[in-house]
This record gives C-alpha cells, structure tokens and sequence, in this order.
C-alpha cells in the first residue's frame, strides 16, 4: 500500500514513473510507491508535465494543485496535491 501523507502544503505521496509507455495508466505498486505508465519521453520534462496533467485528472484536481516536490530528473518522484487532505487522494486513487 503506497503511503500518502498530510503536510501543510497538502497530501504527499511516491510515485515511479515508466516513461513511452503504450498508454498513460497506474500500473501497479513498487515498494511505497504508485508506479505510473505515461506515453511521454523522459526528454525536456515532458515524462513530468504528463505525469502531472495524469494525476490532476485522475484526483479530480485543478493541474497547479499538483507539483513535484522532489525527482524532477528522476523517475522516482514525490507528488504534493495542493488543497486536498491524504484520505481524499486515497479515495480518489482507489
């Protein structure tokens, strides 16, 4: 079970990102961590900019509401949610 944390700038959790995939999906857990199949390069930041339009659109959520915290260079990342609690982000994910 991925682990998703209140902080004061919202609900953080893990995410590992597979880059060219054949479609955008949530492929599973690694560890603590949401893995994340996107069909975008890992070139110029697009892996990022799709794995943040996915999950604003996954979590029902305005794209500015979700950052990368940490791993902008990596496929491991942490994802902050703006404006929702831990429990909502595990609803919605469900």
């Amino acid at each position: 079970m991925i682990s998703i944390r209140d902080t004061p700038a919202g609900a953080t959790f893990q995410v590992k990102v597979q880059p060219r995939a054949k479609k955008n999906a949530i492929a599973g857990e690694v560890g603590d961590a949401l893995k994340l199949a996107l069909t975008a390069p890992a070139i110029e930041g697009r892996a990022n900019q799709a794995c943040i339009a996915f999950l604003a659109e996954l979590l029902n959520v305005p794209r500015s509401s979700v950052t990368i915290a940490t791993g902008q260079s990596s496929r491991n990342k942490v994802i902050r949610v703006a404006g929702v609690s831990a429990a909502q982000v595990r609803q919605r994910l469900i």
